[in-house]
């Protein structure tokens, strides 16, 4: 529901009485906002966004200039700025902003022309705060290029489907196992879940911390047991929650990339937008059948696939690429949520813009190190088609780049001489050498870490959702590469890489992606959180953290047996039950936050402008630089000092003007002129028609995209408040 302004206003004021408790609502991020200035009162409309390259922003705002006594003066300025942007608050700062152009449409008076002097100086010393919600959406307006990533994968992975409520148990490879000291057991290292081996009788054990299974071998099959090794039980971590499933599920076992899809019982089909579509809703993987093709298509990854019946072949399917069916999908409906994994709606344009605006930080550098552990010594391999080798025996992310050494390590760049280190913060890195490194390369996210510029004490940086290996393809977010990245072996440790497949991965505009499996948390749960029998300096980063929290939201809601997979949260949601997830923004995480600057070291000279609650915001600047006002239904533009109601019969009128040329005089001058300098005449013509008639367009564009920008941030406040209480950040 398009709520009305006033309304967000009166929220508003409520929410300010909340600032001690929630930092949250601590910006004052409404439009218009006001700047003081030596001469008079400068009023800044929210900006309309052209272009934004990493965190440097193009755009140009409506504003007004008055001095005591005197009408407002309204103009239009372009400018460049850079960008702090903070996810988690939904917030933006704009600051170190440079005016490139002033114009004052309404008024010829030379001597008003002085304002722009006064104007370039205090926005020079002004930063403005606004909403990440509000910017995403003016990016829509923007019109600025998607490029898809053409390298992504998409082969699918092996489906299979299954009449009961199961969990796939799925190994990164062979099972291989390491030596729990003290004990006749062995833990499985290359897999998320717990399977311990006894080393006496063979017998292997799969437990959630609530049900027990046993094994033969590795691979299964299992079976459940209601005695298993009374050692076995004590070993585990006593706070560790379990399944809420009455009845123990399944097992499935895996050792390639694999998706189960579990019904609770035989696939129910259900009909949905007027029978163009039918769906199974006693599951949580989205499986559809269009009913004009019969063709099925599931929803993996971000990813559609199409085939006759289950047992394939499975066809990848662009977002872009869908039937039209999916496009009706009612929001409101069991299946709303799909609507972000097909494009050209305004949920998947939104994920889609959101990929292109940056988390963006200030790092300390004497408050910032790394230390990079390597399975003995350091061992490189060559990216082909590059200049570039990775370390293959350390979980870490370092690069050998002509001689020089460089590694990410929480969205932070650093640099060494050595593979060993000493390492520091870099300020600068070879970005053209990095930027050849393609997506079969597990490796290829650090190309989505940037670094801005830099002081001697601080390093201001930043990275996209690729880094978190969420990608905008054909118009939809999608989750992993689709390449498979084999772990390293060796000397008793096991690095594993990102995985694409096997985690029944979701996405939502409010939450970013979220994993799970099948129907229960417990088996992750427990085996992220026992570290018995795992590798000194194992780190989860390329385990764990890339399974979830790919966009920069959260917290994160998991699968769980709740069987609906149309709600407003996540495929497969059921409030109350969400896993352990680091904090959405990579900076802010508790192994990260100390290395964020002080507020003295990036403290600058900049006066942070005043939102003005009591003014609309509703005033324009278009391409020419004309100051245009929203009224209700209506556009006024500002000429001679005043607000001027545009005709309604005023854009048909220029459409007639354009389109009413003399055309005989046109053939009169092609017996005396150029063939060619007639047609582009007629080009240059139908070019000024054709941006005549796109400049109310763009204006009813932008307004539009405000006005989804101030709901979007209702939204995403309100959906902060409802989130269920987080699970404390335990083990590793």
């Amino acid at each position: 529901m398009k709520l009305p302004l006033p309304f967000f206003i009166a929220c508003r004021v409520l929410i300010l009485s909340f600032l001690c408790l929630f930092s949250f609502f601590s910006q004052a991020i409404e439009w218009p906002q006001q700047v003081q200035t030596s001469q008079g009162t400068l009023i800044v409309y929210q900006p309309q966004p052209e272009k934004l390259n990493g965190n440097t922003l193009t755009a140009r705002a409506a504003m007004s200039f008055s001095v005591s006594g005197n009408d407002a003066v309204f103009g239009v300025f372009w400018f460049r700025a850079k960008l702090d942007t903070d996810r988690e608050n939904d917030t933006v700062t704009v600051r170190n902003m440079t005016v490139t152009d002033v114009r004052w449409p309404e008024s010829k008076d030379a001597g008003e022309q002085k304002f722009t002097a006064v104007v370039n100086e205090a926005i020079k010393a002004s930063q403005f705060e606004t909403s990440l919600s509000q910017l995403t959406a003016s990016l829509e307006s923007a019109e600025a290029a998607e490029q898809s990533l053409t390298q992504l994968k998409t082969d699918p992975p092996t489906i299979i489907f299954k009449e009961q409520l199961s969990v796939l148990l799925s190994f990164d490879g062979e099972p291989k196992f390491s030596k729990i000291e003290n004990s006749q057991y062995e833990r499985a290292l290359n897999t998320a879940m717990t399977v311990i081996k006894d080393s006496k009788s063979k017998l292997c054990y799969l437990t959630d911390g609530q049900f027990w299974y046993r094994a033969k071998q590795a691979k299964g099959p299992y079976e459940y047991t209601q005695s298993p090794p009374a050692e076995l039980v004590k070993m585990l971590p006593k706070d560790t929650e379990s399944s809420d499933l009455s009845a123990p599920p399944a097992i499935v076992v895996a050792t390639k990339p694999t998706e189960l899809i579990a019904t609770d019982g035989a696939a129910k089909w259900k009909s949905l937008t007027g029978g163009e579509l039918m769906y199974v809703f006693n599951t949580e993987t989205p499986w559809l059948r269009e009913m004009q093709t019969n063709n099925m298509y599931v929803l993996l990854s971000g990813r559609w696939y199409r085939a006759k019946q289950q047992t394939g072949p499975w066809t990848f399917v662009r977002g872009d690429e869908l039937p039209e069916s999916f496009t009706n999908i009612p929001p409101e409906s069991d299946l709303g949520g799909l609507r972000v994994s097909v494009a050209g709606t305004e949920e998947a344009d939104e994920a889609v813009l959101d990929a292109k605006v940056p988390q963006t930080a200030a790092i300390s550098r004497k408050d910032t190190s790394l230390t990079v552990y390597y399975d003995g010594k350091p061992k490189f391999e060559r990216i082909p088609g590059t200049q570039v080798s990775y370390a293959i025996n350390t979980d870490a992310q370092v690069l050998q780049i002509k001689g020089k050494y460089y590694a990410v390590d929480n969205a932070v760049w650093f640099k060494a001489d050595s593979a060993q280190g000493p390492w520091l913060v870099a300020d600068s890195i070879p970005k053209d050498n990095i930027a050849k490194i393609p997506p079969s390369s597990p490796v290829y996210n650090v190309t989505y870490v940037e670094i801005y510029e830099s002081t001697p004490e601080v390093v201001y940086v930043g990275y996209y959702p690729g880094y978190m290996w969420s990608y905008p393809y054909y118009g939809v977010p999608v989750y992993g590469t689709g390449w498979y990245y084999p772990p390293y072996w060796g000397g008793g440790y096991y690095y594993p890489r990102p995985p694409t497949w096997g985690f029944n991965i979701g996405y939502n505009n409010w939450t970013g992606w979220s994993f799970g499996l099948s129907w229960s948390n417990g088996f992750l749960n427990l085996g992220m959180n026992w570290n018995v029998g795992w590798p000194t300096h194992y780190r989860p980063y390329h385990c764990c953290n890339g399974w979830y929290g790919g966009g920069y939201r959260g917290p994160v809601i998991i699968n769980n047996g709740n069987i609906n997979i149309g709600n407003k949260i996540n495929v497969g949601h059921k409030p109350g039950h969400h896993n352990k997830q680091p904090r959405h923004n990579i900076y802010k995480r508790d192994q990260s936050k100390s290395r964020l600057a002080s507020k003295q070291q990036v403290k600058r000279d900049l006066k942070t402008a005043i939102s003005q609650r009591d003014k609309a915001n509703n005033v324009f600047a278009d391409q020419k630089g004309n100051v245009l006002k929203r009224d209700a239904d209506k556009w006024q533009q500002r000429v001679e000092g005043k607000w001027q109601t545009l005709p309604a019969d005023k854009q048909q009128q220029i459409k007639d003007r354009a389109q009413n040329i003399d055309r005989q005089q046109v053939q009169n001058k092609l017996q005396s002129i150029d063939k060619s300098k007639a047609k582009q005449t007629l080009q240059q013509r139908q070019h000024t028609q054709n941006r005549q008639q796109n400049r109310m367009q763009q204006l009813n564009r932008a307004n539009r995209a405000r006005q989804q920008g101030m709901q979007r941030q209702q939204m995403r406040r309100n959906t902060q408040r409802q989130m269920p209480r987080q699970m404390p950040n335990r083990g590793h």
